[in-house]
C-alpha cells in the first residue's frame, strides 16, 4: 500500500507477528467468530440443496442433538467418550510424542472388554467382572501404546507412522475376533453381548443410564491432571517435551519417561474402549472406535490440553455431529452430508488458531 505524504511516497506493509500471549477473552472471541463463520459457510452449502431458511436448519441441528431426553443422553455419552480419549492423548502430546494410534488402542481395549464379557460373564458377579474389564482393557491399550514407545526410545523410530500402522493391525485383530465370535453364525457381527443377563454392562447409577460413565471419566480426568501438574513424573514429561537434551542434562531417564508416558496414554485409551463396549454399545466391531481417536487429536490440540476447554470443544463437535446427522436424515441428504458439515466446523476452528497465535500488524516505511 503506497501513500504520498509531503511529496514523498510512503509504503505501508502488512505483516504477521507471533503473539507472546493472548487474553482468554480475546481467544474465546476469535473462536466464537470462527464458529459463526463456519455456520454461515455451512448455510451457503446446505441452503441450495434444501431450499430452507438457515435458521430452520440450525433449529433442526439443535433438535437432533438435544431435542428429547434420549438424544440429550446419547449426546452426553458421546461427549464423554471423545473427552476421555482426548485426556488419554494429553500425556503423550505434552511429551511431544505424536500418538496417532488412539484408534488402535481403543479397539484393543474394546476387544479385551468383549472377550471378558463373553468368556467370564457366567462366572463372576457383575461388579467383579467390571473390575476385570477395567484391568484387561487398560492392559490391552497399554501394550498397544508401549510397543511404539519402546521402538522410539531405543531405535528412534518415527512414532507418528508407527502408531498409525498399529491402528490397522488392531482393526485386523478385531475383524478376526468378530468372525470368531459372530452370533448368529454367518452374520459377520457379534451382536449385543450378554443381552439377557447384562453381565459386563455398566449399571445405572442415580437412575442415570450413563451415570457410571460420568463418574469414571471424571475420576480419570482429575487423576491425570493431578499427575501431570503436581507429580515428579508430570514434571519429567514436561521437561522431555520441552527439550530432550535438557532432560538428559539433568539426569532424567528419557527412555523410561517415553515408555512410561505412552503406557499411561495407551491405558487410558484402552479404558475408553471399555467405556464404549461395556458402557454404551455392548458389542464390538471394527467401527467401535468410530474415528474418535483422530477427532480427539483435534480436541486436545485446540484446547491447549486444558480440561475445561476440552469439554467445550468435545461438546461442540459432538453437538454438531448429532445435529448434522439429524438434518441429513430429515431432508434426505447423503449420509456423508453430516461429515461435510462437521468437517467445515473443524476446518474453521483449526484455522482460527492461526489468528490466536499470530496478529496482523501494519508497518509504515
Amino acid at each position: 500500500m503506497n501513500i504520498r505524504i509531503n511529496g514523498k511516497r510512503k509504503k505501508n506493509y502488512i505483516y504477521l507477528k507471533k503473539r507472546d500471549q493472548i487474553s482468554m477473552k480475546k481467544s474465546i472471541g476469535i473462536r466464537i467468530i470462527a464458529i459463526i463463520m463456519a455456520l454461515i459457510f455451512c448455510a451457503l452449502i446446505i441452503i441450495p440443496i434444501t431450499h430452507l431458511n438457515p435458521l430452520q436448519i440450525y433449529l433442526e441441528i439443535i433438535n437432533g442433538a438435544i431435542g428429547n431426553k434420549r438424544r440429550i443422553w446419547v449426546t452426553i455419552k458421546d461427549i464423554l467418550i471423545l473427552f476421555i480419549i482426548s485426556v488419554g492423548l494429553v500425556p503423550a502430546y505434552k511429551m511431544k510424542f505424536w500418538n496417532i494410534g488412539a484408534e488402535g488402542q481403543i479397539l484393543m481395549g474394546g476387544v479385551a472388554t468383549a472377550a471378558a464379557m463373553i468368556y467370564y460373564g457366567d462366572y463372576f458377579p457383575n461388579w467383579l467382572l467390571l473390575v476385570i474389564i477395567f484391568i484387561v482393557s487398560s492392559i490391552a491399550g497399554m501394550i498397544w501404546g508401549v510397543i511404539p514407545a519402546i521402538f522410539k526410545a531405543y531405535f528412534n523410530t518415527n512414532e507418528t507412522l508407527f502408531t498409525l500402522m498399529m491402528n490397522y493391525i488392531a482393526i485386523q485383530i478385531v475383524a478376526f475376533c468378530v468372525i470368531f465370535w459372530e452370533k448368529p453364525k454367518g452374520s459377520n457381527t457379534v451382536g449385543i453381548i450378554n443381552s439377557a443377563t447384562k453381565q459386563g454392562w455398566f449399571p445405572p447409577i442415580f437412575n442415570l443410564t450413563y451415570g457410571m460413565n460420568i463418574i469414571l471419566v471424571l475420576i480419570i480426568t482429575i487423576l491425570v491432571f493431578i499427575y501431570l501438574k503436581y507429580t515428579k513424573h508430570g514434571y519429567e514429561i514436561a521437561v522431555v517435551g520441552s527439550s530432550i537434551n535438557t532432560a538428559k542434562y539433568i539426569n532424567i531417564n528419557v527412555k523410561k519417561v517415553i515408555i512410561r508416558t505412552m503406557a499411561l496414554s495407551g491405558a487410558i485409551c484402552g479404558l475408553a474402549g471399555s467405556i464404549i463396549v461395556s458402557g454404551a454399545s455392548h458389542t464390538i466391531s471394527t467401527a467401535t472406535a468410530g474415528g474418535r481417536g483422530f477427532t480427539a487429536i483435534i480436541v486436545a490440540w485446540m484446547s491447549k490440553f486444558h480440561p475445561v476447554a476440552m469439554i467445550f470443544v468435545s461438546g461442540l463437535l459432538i453437538f454438531m455431529e448429532k445435529g448434522s446427522i439429524q438434518i441429513a436424515s430429515l431432508y434426505g441428504l447423503n449420509e456423508n452430508a453430516s461429515d461435510i458439515i462437521t468437517g467445515i466446523i473443524i476446518f474453521f476452528l483449526i484455522g482460527c488458531e492461526f489468528f490466536i497465535n499470530y496478529e496482523i500488524k501494519l508497518k509504515k516505511d
